[in-house]
């Protein structure tokens, strides 16, 4: 097979709908919209959801749970990740951001105790669970809880 053999499957490709070009073309005289009717008209329909006057789905469902807008949103880091970083080095948002464990600094960074730490790490963070601390301190390491 080469290159100018190549060519999209049987049956993949359509031709493009061509309305209200005569009456051969099977599409003319009311161009595929029926007679008559709210949906034959120019601009006409009905908006998304409507189900012709019935009580519709959105609003027959149960509506439960409330959004927290007090909630903390944290980019998470486990102490396993920090392994690469070299021995008595700091770690802060800049450096997990440069070698991507977050996407951006915009968050606040929370680290989790997921993993061993192998390294004496001094790590710079908005909030840690007790696991992660345990872990980091027991290898001689230290963790700074900055203020949000």
């Amino acid at each position: 097979m080469k290159l100018h053999e190549l060519g999209p499957l049987p049956g993949s490709k359509h031709r493009r709908k061509r309305v209200g070009r005569g009456e051969g073309s099977g599409l003319g005289k009311t161009s595929g919209r029926g007679h008559k009717g709210q949906k034959s008209r120019s601009g006409g329909g009905v908006r998304p959801g409507f189900e012709g006057g019935q009580m519709p789905l959105q609003r027959r469902l149960p509506k439960r749970g409330f959004t927290n807008i007090f909630k903390k949103v944290f980019a998470v880091v486990n102490v396993g990740d920090l392994n690469n970083f070299a021995e008595g080095s700091v770690i802060d948002a800049e450096a997990l951001e440069a070698v991507g464990l977050i996407r951006h600094q915009g968050l606040a960074v929370k680290l989790l105790g997921d993993g061993l730490v192998e390294n004496k790490l001094t790590i710079k963070v908005q909030a840690a669970s007790q696991a992660a601390v345990d872990k980091v301190t027991k290898v001689g390491g230290l963790v700074e809880i900055l203020t949000l």
